[in-house]
């Protein structure tokens, strides 16, 4: 991890803890990096889409039935 780890108590459903210690092992990874790494990509997610919102903050709003008679319009619907 590099650099010192907190200690935190995690309540896992029991198929995901076994899936995760089976993931574990197959990759031989400890729980904590898979732990540690799929929090750090939901946070990246999280970010970007941030960054998505942010950039569409000042485009018009559309109403949903507008929005429905445009895809219609489109064929896509």
């Amino acid at each position: 991890m590099g650099t010192a780890a907190t200690r935190a108590t995690v309540y896992l459903d029991p198929e995901l803890h076994k899936a995760l210690r089976l993931k574990a092992v197959e990759t031989a990874q400890s729980l904590s990096k898979l732990v540690n790494d799929a929090i750090k990509e939901s946070l990246v997610e999280d970010v970007e889409d941030i960054a998505a919102f942010e950039e569409r903050a000042k485009e018009p709003l559309i109403s949903y039935e507008a929005m429905i008679k445009r895809l219609k319009k489109d064929g896509r619907i």
